[in-house]
């Protein structure tokens, strides 16, 4: 599934911006502050329903307008696609699919799988377990569009054994009831580490050879680490048992798949400890590039990969290996990803952003698409045949 266009209306720094875009390589270019980061931005709103740089969706409506508005055109094997996104201030957000009213759950099937290199995403790598763990339940439900309820029905047990908690500590309920939650939420919490752990082992090779394609070299190793030993519900629940008074005390569940992390490490060092920044930055994007191997493999299909600013942290050689990979010069078999389902990834669609052309080379080829912008419009674009 390839986006063919994007329009946008008072969006960050657009009045209005109406682009096209070429399978393949996409290049932004401008200089600092002209609107590349947002036309990104827009980009995987347009495709997700959501923003990808703030939590407060209003900053995205241009200052001084009261209404914004992404569109995007997808073209996929069912045919032609428009998704849209309109946010009002004071009325929230709406979202269609080719001019009907949607949620998020009916549009997923018609939207793109998408992925983003920003340099805000660098505390995927160096920040909370929570935002790795909530990243990696993101990619098993891409992988695996059928398991996206398992964190949703653990996330709910684990509210109500809390909420019961915090009953029981105030004097409000008893705690008899307690051990069929304990069995409730090691039922799904069992379920959601099994499937964190299987995606985690997809990812395992694929990482560690994109790390080194784009040299973080020294033993670069990506493992999960779960919160508890337990093999079984069973033994899960008598560990939630054990820790019965602690969590009285403090009034919520401090055991679980809820406190889990996924660990990178180089050197047999945690990355988000000893990492530098250029670490954290080639970290990021090894993870996002075996995420995309993964998901090509096993759904056959290469999400589309906006990349901003990432050509900086490499040298000559790595950004030509990289540019010729996104542009299609180099498909090829993905890494292997541990049994994902063997299918075979095409180059796929990806938007980089720079401050100039030269910095991506073979920028300048007929088979890539150019967007020139500045000043926040789209001052001229050349877009691939």
């Amino acid at each position: 599934m390839l986006v063919t266009r994007l329009r946008l209306t008072d969006f960050r720094s657009y009045a209005t911006a109406d682009v096209r875009l070429g399978p393949g390589l996409n290049v932004v270019h401008g200089p600092n502050a002209a609107g590349k980061t947002n036309l990104l931005e827009a980009l995987y709103m347009g495709c997700t329903g959501r923003s990808c740089r703030t939590g407060n969706e209003r900053e995205v409506v241009r200052f001084g307008a009261a209404v914004g508005r992404v569109e995007v055109e997808v073209a996929g094997e069912d045919g032609p696609h428009r998704l849209s996104v309109g946010l009002a201030l004071g009325e929230g957000k709406r979202m269609q699919a080719d001019g009907v009213g949607v949620d998020g759950a009916a549009v997923g099937v018609l939207r793109p799988a998408v992925a983003v290199f920003l340099p805000e995403r660098l505390e995927l790598v160096k920040g909370a377990p929570a935002l790795r763990r909530s990243h990696l339940d993101a990619l098993i439900a891409a992988i695996w569009p059928t398991r996206v309820d398992t964190r949703r029905s653990y996330s709910q047990a684990l509210s109500q054994r809390n909420a019961l908690l915090l009953r029981i500590r105030s004097g409000r309920a008893s705690s008899s009831s307690l051990p069929a939650w304990d069995a409730e939420l090691a039922r799904h919490g069992i379920a959601l580490r099994d499937d964190r752990a299987q995606a985690v082992s997809l990812l395992e090779a694929p990482f560690a050879a994109r790390a080194e394609q784009l040299g973080l070299s020294g033993g670069v190793a990506l493992s999960y680490r779960p919160r508890t030993e337990a093999q079984t519900p069973e033994a899960l629940a008598d560990e939630l048992a054990s820790r019965r008074g602690a969590d009285l005390e403090r009034g919520f569940t401090g055991h679980g798949p809820h406190r889990d992390d996924l660990c990178l490490k180089r050197e047999r060092r945690d990355l988000r400890t000893y990492g530098s920044q250029g670490e954290h930055r080639l970290a990021l994007l090894a993870l996002l590039l075996a995420e995309r191997d993964v998901l090509a493999q096993s759904r056959g299909v290469t999400p589309l990969l906006l990349l901003d600013d990432v050509m900086s942290e490499l040298d000559s050689g790595r950004r030509a290996r990289l540019a010729a990979e996104l542009s299609g010069a180099e498909a090829r078999p993905a890494p292997d990803a541990g049994g994902a389902g063997g299918k075979v990834a095409d180059a796929g669609q990806s938007v980089v952003t720079a401050t100039d052309l030269e910095h991506v080379p073979g920028a300048s080829a007929r088979d890539v698409t150019r967007l020139a912008v500045g000043d926040g419009a789209v001052l001229r674009e050349a877009v691939a045949a």
